[in-house]
């Protein structure tokens, strides 16, 4: 028994991705030794693999940003404005990720989205009408060839045509059926370079596939292919989806001439029975997805060897893990300060290359029962990971339906909240987050390390909350936050203050680009045992006669932006965490808070791909569990949500029914297309769609947030509309962040003279 990899975290054991990138960036390397150090890194991580005995081992997966980004360069999808800067070619594929402000131009970056269900964000291929796909390079061999070059036989990794076109945003007059010719013509250019090359096998990931498909779609996916594996010669092509199962296509992919098709049977509901009902042809090898890519617990290898004896009866079976081990960190040795006991339940990437190298060895052994690895796993699992809280338990089962109803409509609420907060038109605000320091930082680091008392620190973060009080009475804006200085995370923050929580010193995940997260691990059930953010707001409060936002994370976000449990459902995961932040909410109310934030910039995350499985196995309970945060708070007390980088064209109707009295969302990177559904939904929630992107240095003009607020205007009441970027600001500059909000509040006082006049 062989094992794959679908593909490897990127960036570094340390984060030495992140580190070098930002140096970079920041002109401190030149790009030689930028490009040399990325060279070092891939080397490091294919030993490793290859320590591990690895059988499949990906390159080309390493990214310097984004592996979408990596294809819509090689496939020469560059638009004109980037090309008009006149960069070089790296310098234009980061404009491209973080737009750009110099001498040579000012162009926005791409529009960034959830990548399917995870929290890894991918960069929107955008196709004009004279975009001219080809095979720009051969840079997505580089990897390949360094490897082959240390003596390491390595699997490119691509991303095919189907899922780049059902991805990609087209601006222009075309469909996206007329780029098809020339996509099929430049992955044949690909396969033929790869058979040049001595490329033994090429994987083409199509995670579109598991997707729901209707017939057109079937029959563009199996078009491409017919055509493209033509050309294929020695090198072999291994077909890998992940992130559920491919019930719609799986029988044209059986017909199609893949050497290799990796499935997930993690996610993949009906994956198992699919194989199982039809084998695959003889002629082609199940990579079979029964590591969870995903998650960080210990596999039971019980579990997946009598799935892989199964399925070895009728078809040439090789382990592979459910999608990349990008979504999961590093190692577990790197968490010095864990408790042992605790830690033996955990799995990360170096980790699930030994369970998988383990589990071929037991694969080969008839009596793998009475193998010494066998015992221990199993030993593991006789242990209970169910740790219950009974109080915790009881609240649960006493929950009723109107503990998920705000008693107040909102239209009636809308006109007590008008009166009590005395707001005026196109209110300014922030999402939360203020930029976090140096100082900040050292700040917390203290602490964290024991260099200064807690009352030294609490000193400290009250001087960051008062200037940045002061800042934001200074420059305008109306309703006012407190900077989340204390908070490294907006999860993690939270979790660290809740019952049933373990956290990780070093297990980063890559969120986008540099962006780095340390999801914590849902271990038991949750609780909250005191209150976690009023005595800040209340301080923050005191400060200004103008409204502060209470600033939470609701219950939806932190589940899905933490790793959960396997032993309960993510319902009832969602319901314990949204009875701790209510009982947050209500304390914050009483401390005299009016405006509460409980941000769900994740709602979308874990929402099934399927559409018939959205309500039953996730939206129900998910928009229930947000509403049980708030539904008992007074009338006058005004609920904000914010939502960012997801697409929610299709769920207007359960976002509204979330019941929040105003909704903040990303927008600037868009063409803001969500506000046709807004209105076309009769959207009641007051909205603010974030006017300029965070995520990038640029400053936004004060003509550019104009431009866009009229737009926002046609479609949007202006009662309902707010003034406000697009995310948190934590990640930006002081300079570009005071910038970039005088910039927007003058555009919005600007409009309201105008409106005003009118």
């Amino acid at each position: 028994m062989k094992y794959s990899i679908i593909g490897f975290p990127r960036i570094g054991i340390h984060r030495e991705l992140k580190f070098e990138t930002e140096k970079y960036f920041r002109n401190e390397i030149t790009q030689i030794q930028y490009l040399e150090f990325v060279r070092e890194q891939r080397a490091l991580q294919w030993n490793k693999q290859l320590e591990h005995h690895v059988s499949f081992i990906p390159s080309n997966d390493y990214s310097l940003y984004d592996g979408m980004l990596d294809t819509t360069v090689m496939l020469n999808a560059i638009e004109k404005r980037y090309l008009d800067l006149n960069v070089d070619d790296l310098k234009t594929y980061f404009s491209m990720a973080r737009g750009y402000q110099g001498k040579e131009g000012d162009v926005k970056a791409h529009t960034m989205k959830k990548w399917f269900n995870t929290n890894y964000h991918y960069m929107v291929p955008e196709l004009e009408d004279d975009t001219c796909i080809k095979l720009r390079n051969l840079d997505f061999l580089q990897g390949y060839k360094q490897a082959k070059s240390i003596g390491i036989e390595t699997k490119p990794v691509i991303i095919g045509p189907y899922t780049f076109l059902d991805l990609a945003k087209v601006n222009g007059t075309k469909d996206k059926k007329d780029y098809v010719t020339d996509l099929k013509k430049a992955y044949i250019d690909i396969i033929e370079q790869c058979h040049q090359a001595g490329v033994a096998w090429l994987q083409i990931d199509e995670p579109s596939l598991v997707k729901d498909m209707d017939q057109n779609d079937v029959a563009l996916f199996v078009d491409f292919y017919q055509e493209i594996l033509k050309y294929k010669g020695t090198t072999k092509v291994l077909l890998q989806t992940y992130f559920g199962d491919v019930r719609d296509c799986y029988h044209e992919i059986c017909g199609l001439n893949f050497d290799g098709v990796g499935l997930d049977f993690v996610e993949g509901k009906q994956t198992y029975d699919l194989v199982k009902q039809t084998p695959l042809p003889k002629d082609k090898i199940l990579f079979a997805g029964l590591i969870n890519g995903k998650n960080i617990w210990k596999a039971n290898y019980q579990d997946i060897l009598r799935q892989l004896k199964q399925l070895s009866e009728n078809q040439n079976v090789i382990l592979n893990t459910s999608c990349s081990l990008l979504h999961v960190p590093y190692t577990i040795e790197n968490e010095t300060q864990m408790d042992s006991n605790i830690k033996k339940h955990f799995s990360f990437a170096y980790e699930k290359l030994k369970e998988m190298d383990e589990i071929c060895q037991l694969f080969e052994d008839e009596h793998y029962q009475e193998n010494e690895l066998y015992i221990q796993n199993q030993n593991l699992f006789k242990e209970s990971v169910l740790r219950t809280n009974q109080q915790v338990q009881d609240a649960l089962k006493a929950l009723k339906e109107d503990d998920f109803i705000r008693q107040v409509p909102r239209s009636q609420r809308r006109l007590v909240q008008k009166e009590k907060l005395n707001l005026p038109l196109l209110p300014t605000t922030t999402i939360g987050s203020f930029p976090q320091t140096k100082e900040v930082k050292q700040t917390r680091f203290k602490y964290k390390k024991g260099k200064i008392s807690y009352d030294d620190y609490c000193h400290e973060m009250q001087r960051h909350i008062k200037e940045c009080i002061e800042l934001q009475e200074k420059i305008g804006l109306d309703v006012l936050v407190h900077g989340e200085f204390e908070r490294n995370d907006m999860v993690e923050y939270f979790g660290q203050q809740l019952q049933g929580y373990v956290f990780t010193e070093n297990g980063w995940v890559q969120s986008y680009g540099t962006r780095g997260l340390k999801p914590p691990i849902i271990f038991s059930d949750i609780k909250r045992v005191k209150p976690m953010t009023v005595d800040v707001i209340k301080y923050a409060q005191s400060l200004s006669k103008k409204e502060v936002k209470g600033m939470l994370t609701g219950p939806v976000t932190i589940l899905n932006w933490s790793f959960p449990r396997v032993d309960i459902s993510l319902k009832e995961m969602m319901y314990q965490i949204a009875l701790a932040i209510k009982e947050e909410v209500l304390d914050l109310q009483a401390a005299g808070i009016h405006i509460i934030q409980i941000d769900e910039a994740a709602l979308r995350e874990k929402l099934p791909l399927r559409k018939a499985d959205w309500h039953h196995d996730y939206l129900d309970f998910a928009i229930k569990a947000f509403r049980l945060c708030h539904s008992k708070v007074n009338p006058e007390t005004q609920i904000h949500t914010h939502m960012c980088y997801s697409e929610f064209e299709d769920i207007i109707k359960e976002i509204d029914d979330m019941d929040a009295d105003v909704i903040t969302f990303e927008a600037a990177r868009s063409k803001l297309t969500i506000l046709d559904e807004l209105k076309k939904n009769d959207f009641e929630t007051e909205v603010g769609p974030g006017v300029y992107d965070i995520h990038s240095p640029r400053i936004p003009s004060v003509t550019e947030i104009e431009a866009a607020l009229k737009v926002m205007l046609e479609k949007i009441s202006v009662e309902s509309l707010w003034v406000n970027p697009d995310c948190g600001l934590k990640t930006r500059g002081e300079n570009e962040t005071v910038a970039s909000l005088i910039n927007m509040i003058t555009a919005a006082q600007n409009l309201r003279k105008q409106l005003n006049k009118n």
